[in-house]
């Protein structure tokens, strides 16, 4: 199985900072058509996404039920299936204590990616990470998938470095799935 992990803040929804209600989140435009047209080449879709609110106190790690469920639903919508929400509740500078902790799943570090692959047979190497920002890069190429960043201006620290330099760049989530669509027709 080949999968596109998405980046949810900004390269799947609109970003509107510790938003938990599910009535505020939006697809960005274009993003259901770009992702009909990544189903078609067969790829699976999950959504992997840092959310230090719970660590921070903002909301509890339930409130983000509701927001799988909505991310679901707007997929659903445009005939894609969702097949996994992972997303890190921990930062190490939290202030609730059982989540202010270092961790191997917040990104940049790739551990929802390897979670998904491992639960799911995902191929890494056949995958792709989307996101808007360069820990996005980079959890993505530490777990050996290809990478694809979304240049919204969303990215404002532009540390670079080998494992923060991604295979494509587009200004949108369906311009990428062109360029996707366009690395799989070379392929065959």
């Amino acid at each position: 199985m080949k999968a596109i992990f998405l980046d949810k803040d900004g390269t799947l929804v609109d970003d509107i900072p510790y938003n938990v209600e599910p009535r505020r989140i939006s697809l960005c435009p274009g993003a259901g058509s770009g992702l009909r047209l990544l189903a078609r080449l067969d790829y699976h879709f999950f959504v992997v996404s840092n959310q230090s609110g719970v660590a921070h106190g903002r909301f509890a790690e339930a409130d983000l039920k509701a927001v799988g469920n909505r991310l679901a639903d707007l997929l659903f919508r445009e005939q894609i299936e969702l097949e996994g929400f992972y997303y890190c509740p921990h930062h190490p500078d939290g202030s609730v204590a059982r989540y202010a902790l270092d961790c191997f799943c917040r990104k940049p570090l790739p551990g929802m990616l390897l979670s998904a692959a491992q639960e799911h047979d995902i191929d890494l190497h056949a995958s792709w990470m989307i996101g808007d920002i360069l820990h996005d890069v980079e959890a993505g190429n530490r777990a050996g998938c290809r990478t694809l960043l979304i240049d919204n201006g969303n990215e404002t620290e532009w540390r670079l470095g080998p494992r923060r330099i991604p295979t494509r760049i587009a200004p949108d989530l369906y311009t990428g799935a062109v360029l996707i669509a366009g690395e799989e027709g070379a392929r065959r």
